[in-house]
């Protein structure tokens, strides 16, 4: 039976009905004795530092509009659990190490976040970035020149093996592409077993498949790593999309190579967000963008408070915490 703790959720309007729609709200104040609401939309550093104090909640429920927490934390603070995703902007890495538990919307966005590497994909493919300009600003219709191209029974890579990666996998399934990963935990073995090639090196992973795709976690080995040699092993026709971290691609490199026109990008993730106005991608009508929106969608952020709400049950019963930041987690958020 579940012991109900002093709870301060601290969210706007807006994120609690997208978070939190319907029964959903009600489900978290049977984890609160008191259970007090607090909306951050105007509430100032040091308005929030005496409210935290003063309410001295057990559990923070929190999200992109929470302020940062204050380095003195209320004594009885044990358990942050943050809906979204990065916590940098809430947390201090110190404040983890000296105990504090924070969690984030870990894997339950994964699928939505595969989606969204579809999205891309397709949209390459079909030359969607380059029909929306021609049609919407000039006019423009196909003639026996147009090319475009299908998804089916293409050869896919696909660099990472987290649970994105898995799951955008799943995604192609229908589509019976021959599918390649590369990753640190992916061998002969596992590759046979999860019905994959196994790839053994980003040469491989560019210059083999006709579609690409970068999920890779952001450490110091793969800042940076996909360089301009990798990307011009792509041949002309290919698609290269990144929905994983801006930061493991040289942009600077992959901007050149696209403004080539010879392939076909898809990016939603940049290593400075929101992406500069001038930035080199913008208008560029072989390149799919979109503003870190993979995911969640809105109408998905239900799966996030889902997670939430199974998080805050787990700590009042004791149980594991799921999508626990841990100081090496943290460390590889953006």
């Amino acid at each position: 039976m579940l012991t109900p703790k002093p709870l301060l959720e601290c969210l706007t309007e807006i994120e609690a009905a997208e978070f939190l729609p319907g029964d959903m709200h009600a489900q978290l104040g049977t984890f609160a004795q008191p259970h007090t609401r607090l909306d951050p939309s105007d509430i100032t550093a040091d308005e929030w530092n005496s409210r935290l104090h003063e309410i001295n909640p057990e559990i923070l429920v929190s999200c992109w509009k929470t302020p940062a927490l204050p380095t003195a934390l209320p004594p009885a603070l044990k358990y942050v659990c943050y809906f979204a995703g990065s916590v940098k902007n809430l947390v201090s890495r110190k404040q983890i190490e000296d105990g504090l538990l924070v969690t984030n919307w870990g894997h339950s966005i994964s699928r939505t976040v595969a989606e969204g590497a579809l999205l891309h994909v397709l949209s390459c493919l079909r030359r969607t970035p380059h029909w929306a300009v021609q049609m919407h600003v000039h006019g423009a219709w196909k003639n026996r020149t147009s090319q475009t191209a299908s998804l089916f029974g293409r050869r896919v890579g696909v660099r990472g093996y987290g649970r994105v990666a898995r799951a955008f996998i799943e995604l192609l399934r229908p589509f019976k592409c021959d599918i390649g990963v590369l990753a640190p935990d992916m061998n002969l073995e596992r590759a046979r077993a999860d019905g994959v090639r196994s790839i053994d090196s980003i040469d491989v992973l560019m210059s083999e498949n006709e579609v690409v795709v970068e999920l890779a976690p952001l450490i110091d080995a793969t800042r940076r790593s996909i360089t301009e040699a990798h990307l011009r092993l792509l041949r002309p026709g290919s698609v290269f999309v990144n929905v994983g971290r801006g930061a493991t691609v040289d942009e600077d490199a992959l901007e050149r190579v696209a403004r080539e026109g010879n392939i076909f990008v898809g990016l939603d993730v940049f290593s400075q967000e929101p992406l500069p106005a001038d930035s080199g991608f913008r208008g560029l009508n072989n390149v799919s963008l979109s503003p870190h929106l993979a995911g969640p969608t809105s109408d998905r952020r239900r799966d996030a408070g889902e997670h939430g709400l199974n998080n805050i049950a787990a700590y009042l019963n004791g149980g594991d915490l799921t999508g626990l930041i841990t100081p090496g987690v943290y460390d590889q958020s953006t």
